[in-house]
Parts: structure tokens; sequence; C-alpha cells
């Protein structure tokens, strides 16, 4: 099993953002963003580079196919964010409170989720390598046909997870309490699990199975 390799982010001094509104293909590059209201903005396609965002509110924000790279999310909040096929590199997401959030065929890589809770997290069809979820709750993410390779779980609440049709490589779930999984239990080779876990999950495998337990 290999672990996943974390970023290793040292942001440059940062100058304030004042711009007040983000546009569309927008390049941000060693800013910080502090308690901005970027609800309902339209960022799609925008780059993000040595950025720091900080208590800023994403209701609804527009960011698809956007470029976050080497940058640190502290404390975002909102629901219906729209992040499909955005690229988040070398990233660390902290005690975020999102609903909702659209990340389906997106790609991650070197990203640690730390704190917070994500609700409703859709990552169909991503990908996700060396990534780390850690003290965080995530309640019904959607990971369905999606691609995790060294992804592991920390100390996490995973409730209600699909890994339908995803692709599973040196996936460790062992830090995950709860461990609930409605789909794709079929999937999960290339992952490794806790022995009590494997004891919690027997009643939805032996269901999946068609084995009656009396």
């Amino acid at each position: 099993m290999k672990g996943a390799r974390r970023p290793e982010l040292r942001l440059p001094p940062l100058e304030p953002w004042t711009e007040g509104e983000l546009q569309p293909d927008g390049d941000y590059d060693g800013l910080e963003f502090r308690d901005a209201d970027l609800t309902g903005q339209d960022g799609v396609g925008a780059r993000f580079m040595d950025c720091a965002l900080t208590g800023c509110a994403v209701d609804g924000t527009a960011l698809g196919r956007a470029r976050v790279l080497d940058s640190v999310l502290t404390g975002l909040r909102g629901v219906g964010t729209h992040l499909a096929e955005s690229t988040f590199r070398d990233v660390e997401l902290i005690d975020a409170r999102l609903g909702g959030t659209q990340l389906h065929g997106a790609v991650l890589e070197r990203v640690v989720v730390r704190g917070g809770k994500i609700d409703y997290l859709n990552l169909r069809e991503s990908s996700l390598k060396d990534v780390v979820f850690e003290s965080c709750v995530l309640v019904e993410p959607d990971f369905a046909g999606a691609s995790l390779e060294r992804v592991e779980f920390v100390d996490c609440a995973l409730r209600e997870a699909d890994f339908g049709s995803a692709t599973l490589q040196d996936v460790d779930l062992r830090g995950a309490a709860p461990l609930e999984i409605v789909r794709g239990l079929d999937r999960l080779s290339g992952a490794v699990i806790s022995t009590g876990q494997l004891l919690d999950l027997a009643p939805v495998l032996a269901a999946e199975w068609g084995i009656r337990v009396e």
C-alpha cells in the first residue's frame, strides 16, 4: 500500500484581491481573497496560482474548468458551487462547509481536505491521485466512475458513499469511521479496510451477494 504524497505549500507574500468580481478565464496570481462574497459569480476557466481564499462565500459560484494550483482554501462556505472539469493541484482545503459541490470530471492531485463538512459532493468520473481526506465529514459523496489512486481517509466520516463503477488503487479506508458504502462494494479491489470495518459492512455484502443470514 503506497501512501498519498501531500502538497508542500509555501505561499509567497500575497496581495489583497480588490476587484470584487471574478472574471471568466481570469488569471489570479499571488492574491489573497479574504471574506469575499463570490456568490453567483462567473469565474469559468479562471486560474488561481499561489493564492489564499479565506472565509469566502461560494454559493452557486461558477468555476467550471478552473485551475487551482499551489493554493490554500480555508473556511469556504456555500451550496451548489460549480467546479466541474476543474483542476486542483498542490492544494489544501481546510474547514470547508459545502453542500452539493459539483466536481464531476475534475482532476485532483496532491490535495488535502482537512476538517469541515461537505454534503453531497459530486466527484463522478473524476480523477483523484495523492488525495487525503482528514478529520472531515463527507455525507453521500459520489465517486461513481471515478479513478482513485493513493487516496487516504484519515479520522474521517464517510456516510453513504457511492463507489459504483469506480477504480481504486492504493486506497486506504481504514481511517474512515463510520464507513458507509451504498453502491460499489464490488469495486473495492485495490482498497484496504480494517477487520472491524469488514464486520460492519458484512450485512451489506451479504445482501449484495444474495446471502441470507439467519
